[in-house]
C-alpha cells in the first residue's frame, strides 16, 4: 500500500507557532524524508466558511497568507501537493454520502465539536455545516486515501470519527476506503502550545499568538511580555517550570546547541530549570534566551516569506496546479465510492445490459 499524507489548515488568519510545532514543522520533516508516495496539504476554505459564512472575504484574503506560511516553512510544491479545498468538488459529494453513516447523537458527542461550539457561542444556533465538520474532514482524508494524518492533539477525536466512517462504509459497501492513522508530535510540549498570556490554547481570537510572519521586533515584544510563574515575584524566589509558558516554549524549541551560542553559563535546559526552581534566576534572563532561540528558528522562515511575497502570482499558480492534481485524485476515489454504492449507473454496462434483457 502507498504511504500517503493528508493534512491542512483553515484559512482564518496567518499561522502561528502553535501550528508550526503542532504539525507544520513535522510536515516539512516528513516531506524531506522521501518516505511518502504522496503528500497533500489542504487549505480548508470550505470548512472555514462553516463559521465565517457571513465574512467570505476574510477567508478569501487568508488563503494566500496560509500559502505563504506553507512555502516559507519549507513545503516544496514539487514534492507536496498544496491545494484549496473548495476547488475539489468531489469532497462535497463524498461528505453527502458519508452523512448517511453518522448519527446526530454521535456528532454531538465529538469532544472537539463540543468544545468548538462552546467557544463560538453556537449552543443556541449551530450552523449545520459546522456541526457536520467531522464528516467533511473524513471526506478530505479518505478522498486521497491518506494512510497518515499528522495533527495536533485536539484533532484526535476528529480522526477517530473518520476511522468510524471508514469502517462503517467498508462494512456496508465492501472494502473501498483506507483506514488512516493519526500522527502526533514526538515532543509532548508541541501537543498544545499555550498562549503567551498563559491561556491553555494559542488562539487568534484571544490575541495571544506569535505568528510565523511576525517581525523580529514583534516576536521580541511578545516574548518579553509573556506570562510566567505568578509566584516568582523576586529573582531569589523559587519558581515553577510546570505550566510556565516560557519553559513550555523552551521545551518545544530549545536544543542543547543553543546554549553554547546564546547562554554559555548553562549546558542544557535542565540546568536552567533546576536553577529557576531553587531560586536565583530571573524571568527576564530566561525570556531573553527564549527570544534568541525563537529568532534563530523563525529567521529563515521570515526570509523565505519575503522572497515569496515578491511573486504572489506564482503562489496562486502553485495553488491552481495543486488543486487540479488534487481534483484528479479525488475523482478517482469518488468513482470507486460510487461503484461500491451501486450509483455508477452510466458506467455499469452490466446493469444496462441486465435491464435491457429484462424488458425484452
Amino acid at each position: 500500500m502507498s504511504k500517503i499524507i493528508l493534512t491542512g489548515d483553515r484559512p482564518t488568519g496567518k499561522l502561528h507557532i502553535g501550528h508550526y510545532v503542532g504539525s507544520l514543522k513535522r510536515r516539512v520533516e516528513l516531506q524531506n524524508t522521501g518516505e511518502y508516495d504522496d503528500i497533500f496539504i489542504m487549505i480548508a476554505d470550505a470548512q472555514a466558511l462553516t463559521d465565517n459564512a457571513d465574512n467570505p472575504e476574510k477567508v478569501r484574503q487568508n488563503i494566500v497568507e496560509v500559502a505563504l506560511d506553507y512555502l516559507s516553512c519549507g513545503l516544496d510544491p514539487a514534492v507536496s501537493t498544496i491545494f484549496i479545498q473548495s476547488m475539489v468538488p468531489q469532497l462535497t459529494e463524498l461528505s453527502f454520502y458519508y452523512m448517511n453513516l453518522v448519527t446526530v447523537s454521535r456528532l454531538q458527542r465529538n469532544p472537539t465539536v463540543k468544545a468548538e461550539i462552546q467557544m463560538r457561542n453556537f449552543e443556541a444556533s449551530i450552523p449545520v455545516g459546522f456541526f457536520t465538520y467531522p464528516i467533511s474532514q473524513a471526506a478530505d482524508i479518505t478522498a486521497f486515501k491518506a494512510t497518515v494524518v499528522p495533527v495536533g492533539e485536539d484533532q484526535m477525536p476528529m480522526i477517530e470519527q473518520t476511522k468510524e466512517i471508514v469502517h462503517k462504509f467498508n462494512y456496508v459497501y465492501g472494502e473501498t476506503l483506507v483506514d488512516p492513522k493519526i500522527m502526533l508530535p514526538d515532543n509532548k510540549a508541541c501537543l498544545r502550545l499555550p498562549g503567551t498570556d498563559g491561556s491553555a490554547k494559542m488562539s487568534k481570537s484571544l490575541g495571544n499568538c506569535i505568528y510565523l510572519s511576525d517581525s523580529e521586533q514583534d516576536v521580541q515584544k511578545k516574548i518579553m511580555s509573556m506570562f510566567t510563574d505568578p509566584t516568582h515575584l523576586r529573582v531569589e524566589d523559587p519558581g515553577h517550570v510546570e505550566g510556565n509558558p516560557v519553559f513550555i516554549y523552551l521545551d518545544a524549541f530549545c536544543r542543547d546547541e543553543h546554549f553554547a551560542e546564546f547562554w554559555p553559563e548553562y549546558q542544557n535546559l535542565q540546568e536552567v530549570k533546576d536553577h529557576y526552581t531553587r531560586g536565583g534566576l530571573g524571568d527576564v534572563k530566561v525570556k531573553r534566551f527564549l527570544n534568541s532561540v525563537m529568532q534563530a528558528e523563525l529567521a529563515p522562515i521570515r526570509e523565505r516569506r519575503a522572497q515569496w511575497e515578491k511573486d504572489i502570482p506564482a503562489v496562486y499558480e502553485i495553488l491552481k496546479k495543486g488543486s487540479e492534481r488534487a481534483e484528479a485524485v479525488a475523482a478517482q476515489t469518488l468513482a470507486e465510492v460510487r461503484e461500491a454504492m451501486k450509483i455508477n449507473y452510466f458506467d455499469d454496462m452490466a446493469l444496462i445490459k441486465e435491464q435491457a434483457e429484462r424488458y425484452k
